[in-house]
C-alpha cells in the first residue's frame, strides 16, 4: 500500500492537492521522481513558480524542517529553482 504524499513532513493539504492534479499521488511516486522533476510536473501543470514552495519540497524529501535551508545552501537552491523555471517558461514559449 502506498504511503500518502502528506505522510512527508511539511507537505499538507495544499501540497497534496498540487501533487495530485500533476499526477504524483503518493510519497514513494514523489520521493521517486525527487525534487527536481516533481516541481517540474507542478509547473507543467499550471503551478506559478515560487521559491519557498521548492525549498520547502527539498527540505521534505530530507526530512528537515521546511525552514531549515539558509545560506549557501538556499543560495545554491536558488540557482535549481531559477533553472527549472527558465526550463519550464522556455517550454511555455514553444506552444
Amino acid at each position: 500500500m502506498s504511503a500518502p504524499v502528506s505522510s512527508i513532513r511539511n507537505l499538507g493539504p495544499a501540497s497534496v492537492d498540487s501533487y495530485a492534479a500533476a499526477g504524483i499521488d503518493s510519497a514513494e511516486t514523489l520521493r521517486a521522481l525527487g525534487p527536481d522533476a516533481a516541481y517540474l510536473k507542478l509547473l507543467q501543470n499550471g503551478t506559478r513558480p515560487h521559491f519557498i514552495g521548492y525549498y520547502v519540497l527539498v527540505m521534505a524529501l530530507q526530512g528537515r524542517p521546511w525552514n531549515d535551508c539558509k545560506g549557501p545552501e538556499k543560495a545554491a537552491l536558488r540557482v535549481r529553482f531559477d533553472a527549472l523555471k527558465a526550463t519550464h517558461d522556455d517550454v511555455d514559449l514553444r506552444h
